[in-house]
């Protein structure tokens, strides 16, 4: 648990309360982000969970040049302001240029870097200085204690709001792993996410895709809990077959609620 604290829209995640970021990896359209964001907010109102909603409007990562990429930053943050509003939860997505900055921050509580970009400065500090929360990915090149300096790139905005996400580090090709002496670790400098499905994501494991195993997901979140992570971040979707990106990863919607009753259950057992 970390003794800082990162505020986005009404929730306060690090000092002791866990945290959900969790939503499909793509906004595929707004119908499914509707349901899935009103399934997950009731999820989280039954456990005392609090809940920032997540979904991407452009995939800029793909592995192959054929990989949808999602609607488009007009599109996707259109949907994203309507559950922010008809819903009251505080919503997060990626930036990936730092002409973005201005009219993502016009519409989400957070600004999320992928773990690709985090060490891009020009970035970070367009981010930074919209003056919302930001949340940092880790790459899967850096080392734990390398984080300090990107999020001293943040903090030269004037901005504390900051928050440092644990998404696995490459061991080889295809496959990621995770050391969660990491958590306590980047807790020095920001309170720490966890991401279970992106930890479980083979990059590139399917040639022009990439691979993963969802089963191993939940494993993964309940151990990060344990750890003391303050935040879990998910990826979800209701047939995660069919999902345009991701599909290897993210965990069924419907099994969320089981998933999060595992982790208030571990949550409360280590606080």
């Amino acid at each position: 648990m970390s003794l800082l604290n990162c505020t986005i829209g009404d929730v306060e995640i690090g000092r002791g309360r866990l945290a959900l970021i969790a939503g499909p990896c793509m906004a595929e359209g707004r119908d499914m982000c509707f349901m899935v964001a009103e399934k997950l907010a009731e999820n989280c109102r039954a456990l005392d969970i609090s809940f920032i909603f997540k979904a991407s409007f452009d995939k800029a990562n793909r592995s192959s040049i054929a990989g949808y990429r999602g609607p488009g930053m007009d599109q996707g943050l259109q949907w994203l302001g309507e559950i922010r509003q008809s819903l009251s939860i505080p919503v997060l997505t990626d930036i990936h240029d730092p002409s973005q900055a201005d009219a993502i921050a016009a519409v989400v509580d957070c600004i999320q870097i992928p773990a690709f970009l985090c060490r891009q400065t020009d970035l970070l500090l367009a981010a930074g200085n919209t003056g919302r929360a930001i949340n940092i990915k880790k790459g899967q090149f850096m080392a734990p204690w390398e984080m300090g300096n990107t999020v001293e790139k943040v903090r030269s905005c004037n901005n504390d709001n900051i928050l440092l996400t644990e998404r696995g580090t490459f061991f080889g090709y295809n496959r990621l792993v995770n050391d969660f002496r990491s958590i306590p670790q980047m807790q020095e400098f920001a309170p720490v996410v966890y991401d279970a499905t992106h930890s479980v994501q083979q990059p590139g494991g399917l040639g022009s895709a990439s691979g993963g195993e969802r089963e191993y997901a939940p494993v993964l979140a309940c151990a990060a809990t344990a750890a003391g992570a303050d935040a879990i971040f998910i990826e979800t979707h209701p047939d995660p077959d069919e999902a345009k990106s991701d599909a290897a990863s993210q965990i069924p919607l419907d099994e969320m609620g089981e998933v999060l009753g595992k982790l208030a259950a571990v949550h409360k057992a280590v606080s």
